[in-house]
């Protein structure tokens, strides 16, 4: 009788850095997160690279421009599990506000990086953090999958119900 097949588990890596709230800290922190994609196997041009940039472009951004608390940084983590085919980003700062997912009208500049990380992102939220201020977090696909525009604007904030992460609407303020 043969031994039982034993499975390794798959490895789940991460990648942890604070950065100076400055658009030059947002930069650099999308930069290296690009770099550490590549290191993961996700070089520039695959769904799972560019998506992953673009959710860390827009998190580190908001930390900056919106979550800036005068002499506080900002964190990036970033894990890769290949068990479950994700990545989740993280990005904590230090102000208390909480952000919306909001259609912005068409006249004005800004206001669709949430709208935009709701489409890309299999899921994303706000959590409480240790200390001051909150963590907000995403989780991509490592594989490609099909991206349809989304009929309806899911209005409100994700939150984070137990593990798994469940989107719903909360009367958060807007920063």
């Amino acid at each position: 009788m043969s031994a039982p097949y034993a499975s390794t588990p798959a490895p789940v890596r991460s990648f942890v850095q604070r950065f100076s709230a400055t658009r030059r800290g947002a930069r650099l922190a999308r930069l290296l997160a690009a770099h550490q994609l590549t290191e993961w196997g996700h070089p520039h041009g695959t769904e799972a690279h560019d998506t992953v940039v673009l959710v860390v472009g827009e998190f580190t951004a908001n930390a900056v421009l919106h979550g800036l608390v005068p002499g506080r940084d900002f964190a990036l983590r970033l894990v890769h599990d290949d068990g479950k085919g994700l990545i989740r980003i993280e990005v904590s700062d230090t102000h208390p506000a909480l952000p919306t997912c909001k259609a912005p009208g068409a006249d004005e500049d800004g206001g669709r990086g949430l709208v935009l990380v709701d489409a890309l992102a299999v899921d994303w939220g706000v959590r409480d953090r240790p200390g001051p201020g909150k963590t907000v977090w995403a989780e991509c696909a490592t594989a490609p999958r099909n991206l349809t525009c989304p009929s309806v604007l899911r209005p409100g904030l994700p939150s984070e119900r137990g593990a798994a992460g469940a989107r719903a609407g909360s009367g958060a303020t807007s920063r």
